[in-house]
């Protein structure tokens, strides 16, 4: 179902990503309710607001791109997202880069920037709405602007 939405409306983002909260984390998956990682959800409300998916995704694994040193995930972004120009906003798309020289490959979207907290799925956790503090902000490093 393609949520309406306005040019420019972030709460669009913010509500589509909160209905997959409590989807079960499941590896490659993008299926609202049924599992998705964190690709995934991002995917699912591409679907929900933009339609249908610019391109297909490789299958990929949980240490994917770790040995070849590229940005894979960093590139897609740029390639069908626009780099963030405003400061920290709800409904923007954050790319973290879990451990210092390794690949980012870990996304959310930004619920909340008045409490700063976004949505994400991970192993063990599902989608789960998490507070956007020191140990998680400084592991950002890129911010997009999905509508």
């Amino acid at each position: 179902m393609v949520v309406a939405a306005l040019a420019g409306d972030t709460s669009a983002v913010v509500i589509a990503a909160r209905r997959w909260l409590g989807t079960p984390y499941v590896h490659q998956a993008s299926v609202c309710g049924a599992g998705c990682d964190c690709l995934g959800l991002l995917r699912g409300v591409w679907r929900d607001l933009r339609g249908a998916e610019p391109a297909s995704v490789p299958a990929y694994g949980p240490d994917w791109s770790e040995t070849g040193g590229t940005e894979p995930l960093w590139q897609a972004l740029e390639r069908y997202l626009k780099p963030a120009a405003a400061p920290l906003e709800a409904g923007q798309v954050l790319l973290f880069r879990m451990r210092a020289g390794s690949v980012a490959k870990h996304l959310g979207i930004v619920s909340s920037v008045s409490v700063p907290r976004f949505i994400h799925a991970y192993s063990g956790h599902g989608v789960v709405e998490s507070n956007l503090g020191p140990p998680w902000a400084r592991r950002v490093v890129a911010r997009f602007d999905l509508i």
